[in-house]
């Protein structure tokens, strides 16, 4: 589309509304429109959140999702993602290790129950586990759903059929396998497997009965049409968890930051996602808080789900500061039932969270050191 004619869109409140009752009938926006939402000069940014929020809040209320990595074994992968500093041409600093042992994995499953996570996200790097793996992984899912009432989700690379059914027999709630970007330039950021891989291990995890978890990153050098082809994709795909990665520039990679990915940018994608998917879980994810800085509260307009405590090799902020920053924007944590217990205890005969003031630098020392009294 030219740039001229996206200049030129009336950006007037029946565009925000006709977006907004759209996506509540689950109806997509055209390409045109679509393009508008990511490059129009004329968009108003809190309009456009609000008609966002529309289906948002239909469908999840002002709920958050909260959810925790485990990053089960780390590097030794012989693929090479060029985002991903496991890959095996990553000159990235990091300590590769083998699969956790069962008791690591299980003690961090609890950690993550008691933090308030909905999910619990154990992940593995390489291409994809062998059967006899995959029936070792469904033992510890087994596990962790019966000792805590937290949902469990699978990222293990590329699988079929039959690794899929073992997964669903031992009680996966969701297999993530992320698009990542679009089918035409899929090339120009890994060579070791295909998009079309990546579509059929999100087959073989419907075909078994499993909820899909599928997503993309933004800030590679793609163009709009990318994120808008991975979008009409997903939907097609009938995915209902759907991470929103923000490239996390991590030095030694092949692929760096872009230079697009300014604070409007991301929010302008998170609600593109949510006009195309509206009644998906849409989580923004990675380098939220490096990427959308002091604007973090306005991605839950759009979205209603987010990892706390980092991700695969980075770090994230922690756990209370994201669960402040998700109350202070009049939104609620989605925790599951042992979290709402410890809190309840904790809390007895406590304030709220809302009513504490918060020392600017983070410490407890509220006057400036030259003023204090020694």
């Amino acid at each position: 589309m030219p740039e001229s004619t996206l200049s030129r869109s009336p950006a007037s409140g029946d565009r925000y509304r006709t977006l907004a009752e759209r996506a509540l009938a689950d109806e997509a926006p055209s390409q045109e429109e679509a393009l508008w939402i990511l490059d129009g000069e004329d968009v108003e940014l809190l309009p456009l959140l609000q008609a966002a929020f529309e289906a948002r809040r239909h469908h999840f209320g002002r709920k958050v999702m909260v959810h925790v990595l485990n990053n089960v074994q780390n590097g030794l992968c012989p693929e090479d993602c060029g985002y991903c500093s496991q890959n095996k041409d990553s000159a990235a600093a990091i300590r590769k290790y083998a699969m956790k042992s069962d008791e690591a994995i299980l003690a961090e499953a609890e950690a993550a129950a008691e933090s308030g996570a909905s999910r619990y996200c154990m992940v593995l790097s390489g291409r994809g586990p062998t059967v006899e793996r995959t029936k070792r992984i469904g033992k510890l899912i087994r596990e962790i759903k019966s000792r805590w009432p937290i949902e469990v989700c699978l990222s293990a690379g590329l699988m079929g059929d039959e690794h899929a059914q073992i997964l669903k027999e031992a009680g996966l709630d969701r297999m993530n396998h992320n698009l990542n970007t679009s089918e035409r330039r899929y090339d120009a950021i890994t060579s070791t497997h295909t998009y079309a891989d990546r579509v059929a291990t999100l087959e073989a995890a419907k075909r078994s009965g499993i909820e899909s978890c599928s997503g993309m990153i933004v800030g590679m050098g793609e163009e709009s049409v990318d994120i808008l082809e991975v979008a009409y994709k997903l939907r097609e795909l009938q995915v209902p968890s759907i991470p929103v990665n923000f490239l996390i520039p991590i030095e030694g990679n092949q692929v760096q930051n872009d230079g697009s990915l300014t604070p409007e940018r991301c929010l302008r994608v998170l609600c593109l996602m949510r006009f195309v998917n509206p009644t998906a879980e849409i989580r923004v994810a990675g380098g939220r808080e490096g990427h959308l800085r002091s604007m973090q509260p306005f991605a839950l307009y759009p979205s209603n789900s987010l990892f706390v405590e980092g991700y695969l090799t980075t770090k994230g902020d922690p756990v209370q500061e994201t669960y402040a920053m998700i109350r202070d924007a009049g939104f609620e944590v989605d925790g599951n039932d042992f979290f709402r217990e410890l809190a309840s205890r904790t809390a007895s005969g406590q304030g709220t969270d809302a009513s504490q003031f918060r020392v600017p630098d983070g410490s407890d020392e509220l006057l400036k050191p030259e003023i204090a009294r020694a």
